[in-house]
């Protein structure tokens, strides 16, 4: 990396010119929103999960714009530095880690239970856009970038596994997988890989754990268990059913307030927020994460950087992936896999993880005309 690379700082107000208010209204928006719904997850009071989310969105949301701040060119810099710093936070969580509901994922921060793995679905894509900024397409099909680039996204999967959080490991994969994509891996390794996938996909399933294969039959079809493993899907669909075109009205779904919804301020925020405000509601939510990915898109679009580009792109996806995947676990289409809605869901970690996303995709944008080499 040259030194005139570092030397060449843009000014405040060019920074501020350059800067994406767009992206940064949308996520605001999504973040006042996501504390209102947190509100009504607690019936109207500000207790516990309203007051944490608040605390958290007013910490982290101004971190991010501070982050944003910094020169792209330092992230790149530091890319393998963070990568390695959370590969050793989830080797920490596998010898002492904060065990709960037979888990063990967080790290006791005191002020904050953290948990690495959500951090490293964004050090897995940052990590890989450094690696394959440095090789470039050219050498981005050798036999030793594919291994060093599955190296990176298989080491983490494990330990994540091993938590055992298989959803995490999954997404954490995909969201590495789709910069080999971007990075212009040949297209015949993702068939080959898929097929030997679906060949070997018995094997796999015969090392799932009880309650993972319970999540599957569940899917396949919930009334078999309605009072048990299908309660949580069968009451999602009947309270996003329920919520009509305009839905019921603030603080007034029936399933959240009278306790037939559990867990309705993580992973399943979606469902209380679509019983309240309807198909209406919940297709102008869906408008927002659009924008927001759009906007993303286009930081990585406008870059000269290829670090950038790779990056936005998948950081991108990964936005898009966590909001299908949430939305589509709780519509019943896919098994309950403990996907949070970004900055939506209750969840510090996750909200964190998402905020210096966003601040990098904002530096991007801010430094869209320097070219890291």
């Amino acid at each position: 990396m040259s030194l005139n690379n570092f030397s060449h700082e843009l000014t405040l107000f060019q920074k501020i010119k350059n800067y994406d208010f767009i992206l940064l209204f949308c996520i605001l928006i999504l973040g006042i929103t996501s504390i209102f719904t947190m509100y009504s997850t607690d019936g109207g009071e500000v207790l516990f999960h309203t007051k944490s989310h608040f605390i958290k969105f007013s910490i982290f949301f101004p971190m991010m714009i501070v982050l944003s701040f910094i020169n792209i060119k330092y992230w790149h810099a530091g890319s393998y530095l963070f990568y390695v710093l959370i590969l050793g936070l989830l080797v920490w969580v596998a010898l002492y880690g904060v065990t709960a509901s037979g888990s063990r994922r967080w790290i006791n921060l005191y002020f904050l239970n953290l948990q690495p793995s959500e951090l490293m679905k964004i050090a897995v894509i940052l990590c890989l856009a450094k690696f394959f900024h440095r090789i470039r397409t050219t050498s981005a099909n050798s036999f030793t970038s594919i291994l060093v680039s599955l190296t990176i996204i298989i080491i983490p999967s494990i330990l994540v596994i091993t938590q055992p959080d298989l959803g995490t490991a999954i997404l954490i994969s995909f969201s590495g997988l789709i910069i080999l994509w971007f990075s212009g891996l040949r297209i015949k390794y993702f068939i080959y890989s898929f097929l030997i996938f679906i060949t070997s996909l018995p094997f796999i399933i015969s090392f799932l754990k009880p309650y993972q294969k319970l999540r599957i039959l569940t899917f396949i079809n919930p009334e078999r268990d309605p009072l048990g493993s299908g309660y949580q899907i069968i009451q999602s669909k009947i309270a996003v059913g329920s919520g009509g075109i305009t839905g019921k009205g603030f603080l007034k779904g029936t399933q959240s307030y009278l306790d037939f919804l559990p867990e309705k301020h993580t992973d399943f925020i979606f469902t209380l927020f679509s019983e309240e405000f309807g198909f209406v509601g919940s297709i102008l939510l869906l408008l927002l994460y659009s924008i927001i990915i759009y906007r993303i898109i286009r930081a990585g679009l406008i870059s000269r950087s290829f670090f950038s580009r790779l990056f936005c792109f998948g950081f991108s996806f990964a936005i898009f992936l966590y909001v299908a995947t949430n939305i589509s676990m709780v519509l019943g289409l896919l098994p309950t896999v403990g996907s949070p809605l970004p900055i939506m869901s209750y969840g510090g970690s996750s909200l964190l993880a998402t905020m210096i996303g966003f601040s990098i995709v904002l530096s991007a944008s801010i430094n869209h005309r320097q070219n890291i080499s």
